[in-house]
């Protein structure tokens, strides 16, 4: 499946030390599951194999600040889930 050449989707559960990512497909495919220590630089390792401008979804938690930041640098259209519905950013 690694050779997907669609748009892809990154959901991120984030934590105050660690985040799981899944990446998938349009189609709800998933790609990639995987745990990071929570660190500028491997968000960047992980997101980058999500190709160009993926849709990246992450829960409105304490801390979302730093990868809210480092997701846009890496040219993800971020979206702010809040957890009780809607979205923001």
């Amino acid at each position: 499946m690694e050779a997907y050449a669609g748009q892809r989707f990154v959901g991120m559960d984030l934590h105050r030390r660690r985040s799981v990512l899944v990446r998938t497909t349009a189609a709800g495919e998933v790609l990639e599951r995987v745990r990071i220590v929570n660190d500028v630089d491997r968000l960047a390792a992980v997101i980058v194999r999500a190709g160009d401008s993926p849709e990246v979804v992450l829960e409105a938690t304490y801390g979302w600040y730093w990868a809210v930041d480092a997701l846009r640098a890496q040219g993800a259209r971020v979206h702010l889930a809040h957890p009780f519905g809607g979205e923001g950013v």
